[in-house]
């Protein structure tokens, strides 16, 4: 009996420590992370203005649709537009080449779907190495997470309206809020879960979003959400500064992949 309760002790004494290594330095409440998808226009021309005004960080994903066609610029950026994000400091980061969901892919069929951006991104003088992706549709896939550990990324981001807990959450599967439409109580109430430890991710289309107007947030209630976490004196930052708060390389060997609310 005293033996088992030792070996009990010994372990649960290993798994703090693992748990310890994850976190670089404390997260403090009222951490959030904002990201915006699909590479539309909007997020240049009002996105982009107003984190400015406002000094916050903010990740964009970008892809490449065909429907409707990416080569319609009324709907989406131009890369060179994508490359003066970079400049102001936004992270610019990958969603695929064409929005392919990763459960159709295989593997080769992936990295060249991430290879794809990054080079059209090295092409606008992103020098970095993108750190962050983010699953189109927010479809995941056991072969994804492999290839993004093949390809030496650090974020991955799902949807699952959680929090994001860091030392249980693997960094493959950060779990995100979407704002879509008016749900600006759900997005007022996500706000005051980053605390305790958590944070909390936003998933942003358009705003507006005139390509994919099923997920388009009015202008005025975007600012509104900037206003209020300013106002309020929260922390915004991109994707890729979780690691100044998380050892990424610890999370990934500690975290087992868990894919039951990845939606």
């Amino acid at each position: 009996m005293r033996k088992s309760l030792l070996i009990l002790i010994v372990a649960l004494s290993l798994f703090s420590i693992a748990q310890a290594q994850i976190i670089r330095k404390p997260i403090p409440d009222k951490l959030i992370v904002l990201t915006f998808d699909d590479a539309v226009l909007s997020h240049y021309t009002d996105v982009a203005p107003l984190l400015k005004k406002y000094k916050f960080g903010g990740t964009f994903f970008i892809a490449e649709f065909l429907k409707p066609s990416f080569s319609d610029k009324t709907l989406y950026m131009s890369w060179e537009q994508i490359g003066k994000l970079n400049k102001m400091g936004f992270e610019i980061a990958n969603h695929t080449q064409n929005h392919t969901h990763v459960n159709k892919l295989k593997h080769d069929q992936l990295v060249n779907e991430l290879a794809y951006i990054e080079q059209k991104a090295k092409g606008v003088k992103v020098k970095k190495p993108m750190v962050s992706f983010a699953y189109p549709g927010y479809d995941t896939h056991p072969g994804a997470i492999e290839v993004l550990k093949e390809k030496g990324y650090q974020f991955a981001r799902i949807g699952g309206a959680l929090a994001y807990n860091p030392e249980k959450d693997h960094p493959y599967l950060i779990p995100s809020f979407s704002t879509s439409g008016n749900n600006s109580k759900d997005i007022y109430a996500a706000f005051n879960q980053a605390k305790d430890g958590k944070i909390v991710v936003l998933t942003v289309h358009g705003v507006p979003d005139e390509a994919h107007p099923w997920v388009n947030t009015p202008l005025n209630l975007f600012e509104g959400y900037l206003k209020y976490l300013h106002d309020n004196h929260f922390t915004v930052i991109a994707l890729r500064d979780l690691k100044k708060y998380i050892n990424v390389e610890n999370a990934l060997k500690t975290i087992q992949p868990d894919f039951r609310q990845t939606k």
